[in-house]
């Protein structure tokens, strides 16, 4: 695993250090955005601003996006066809206010390929609600 996840940040133009394999690993295996507190939250002895740093340099590099939620940033990662000039997560970022998780829903999204005369570099679509699984909860009880 560790050596894929070395090529990987191989082939995003980003030098794999042990924090940056660790955090990438890490962010693999969530299914929700997290904030910088909930990944600091994972790495008890690390400096929270190597983890910031790591993070932003992930953002840059194509690995990361970012999702504002409020006044926070919440991060996750990108899908292989993001890279350092676009990010292409033109997908729904979903906030639900009950279980407080910030997923992305990919299968709700704008066309890649909009005709227009101007460029798009990015789309900030996110809404609130209350996901599947909760609604699941709520109708049992």
């Amino acid at each position: 695993m560790k050596e894929n996840i070395e090529n990987r940040l191989i082939d995003k133009n980003t030098k794999p250090t042990s924090m940056r394999i660790l955090v990438y690993d890490f962010l693999s295996n969530q299914k929700s955005a997290l904030s910088l507190s909930e990944v600091e939250n994972n790495f008890e002895n690390a400096d929270r601003i190597t983890i910031y740093r790591t993070l932003k340099t992930f953002e840059e590099k194509g690995i990361v996006h970012s999702i504002q939620e409020n006044n926070t940033t919440k991060y996750k990662l990108c899908d292989d066809g993001c890279n350092e000039n676009t990010h292409r997560d033109w997908h729904l970022h979903f906030y639900c206010k009950i279980c407080k998780q910030t997923t992305c829903k990919k299968d709700i999204s704008f066309p890649e390929n909009m005709k227009t005369s101007f460029r798009i570099d990015e789309i900030r679509f996110f809404a609130k609600g209350i996901c599947e699984n909760c609604l699941k909860e709520e109708s049992l009880q």
